[in-house]
């Protein structure tokens, strides 16, 4: 097993976020924003520049943290941007000797008034899902599916669907989304409303796919607002889904998505860099004494 996380949430350049991976004693990064932009967005030169400090620095990517088919692109749109998206990917990940890539199920379909429609053009998103699979498996590598703000993160219900439809997907299980996000895998409240997610029963139901672990947490507020919370102090059940993952062997990457200082989705949630790199190394602290007090001890440096 080894800890890794979205450094982007400690500092915005590069050179930052490998001094503060490296005071965590951790080797990797998963690589989504340098310098505000993504990381298959970059310019050639400015990728050439992160080649050159990753080169030699004792740090790699372990994962990109991609944008691909996320929350913010629609199904309704044409594929070749996602397209293009993969294929960049592809050759930088190539080039970085990276083997995970961070992907999604595009973006739930909505009326002009903001309510989630029936028709989610299933067929639509599976046939491209595929494709992007073959694309990464094609290449060696690994495509894995987020449970965030997208089809495959309404319920579990609807990752089952999509796995059942996209053979080869694997996932990253996000522990802090569902506490924050509608369980469409269940009926309406007699008030029209739909309960949380349950962070432990969409784990415990797609468990065995689960090829890599994003360590986020958070609750609702009595008011109905949400906020990102420590490992372990939220609904996320943290807790108890690492130490069923240890229990059950797991031997993967540990990310940890703070989302305390920084919040990609949120630019409105950003403190002082000063902010985000001490908060990024607390949280980083409390996960690996997380998984010390859950007997785990066979942190590595190396995935």
């Amino acid at each position: 097993m080894y800890l890794t996380g979205f450094a982007d949430e400690a500092a915005h350049d590069l050179a930052t976020q490998i001094a503060v991976t490296k005071e965590l004693g951790w080797s990797h990064i998963e690589s989504r924003r340098i310098d505000k932009v993504m990381i298959h967005d970059l310019d050639d030169a400015a990728f050439d520049q992160v080649c050159a400090q990753l080169d030699g620095s004792g740090v790699r990517i372990n994962c990109f943290g991609s944008a691909i088919a996320n929350w913010a692109t629609s199904i309704d749109k044409p594929f070749d941007g996602t397209c293009a998206e993969a294929k960049r990917s592809i050759s930088r990940m190539q080039r970085l000797g990276t083997k995970l890539v961070r992907i999604m199920s595009f973006a739930v379909r909505k009326d002009a008034a903001g309510v989630v429609v029936d028709d989610q053009l299933d067929a639509e998103r599976f046939r491209r899902l595929r494709e992007l699979q073959a694309m990464f498996a094609g290449a060696g590598l690994v495509a894995v599916h987020e449970n965030c703000m997208n089809y495959g993160g309404m319920g579990w219900t609807y990752t089952r669907r999509m796995l059942d439809n996209v053979p080869g997907l694997q996932l990253v299980f996000d522990t802090g989304n569902p506490t924050h996000s509608d369980d469409w895998s269940v009926s309406q409240r007699s008030n029209g409303a739909r309960p949380k997610q349950s962070s432990w029963e969409f784990y415990h139901q797609i468990r065995e796919h689960v090829a890599y672990v994003h360590i986020k947490d958070g609750r609702m507020l009595p008011d109905g607002t949400h906020v990102h919370t420590w490992p372990g102090e939220g609904e996320g059940d943290v807790r108890r889904i690492l130490a069923d993952l240890l229990a059950r062997g797991y031997d993967g990457g540990i990310s940890i998505e703070p989302h305390i200082a920084s919040v990609f989705h949120d630019p409105s949630v950003v403190d002082t860099e000063a902010k985000m790199r001490l908060s990024y190394l607390e949280y980083g602290r409390r996960t690996m004494r997380l998984l010390e007090e859950l007997g785990e001890r066979r942190l590595s440096a190396q995935p």
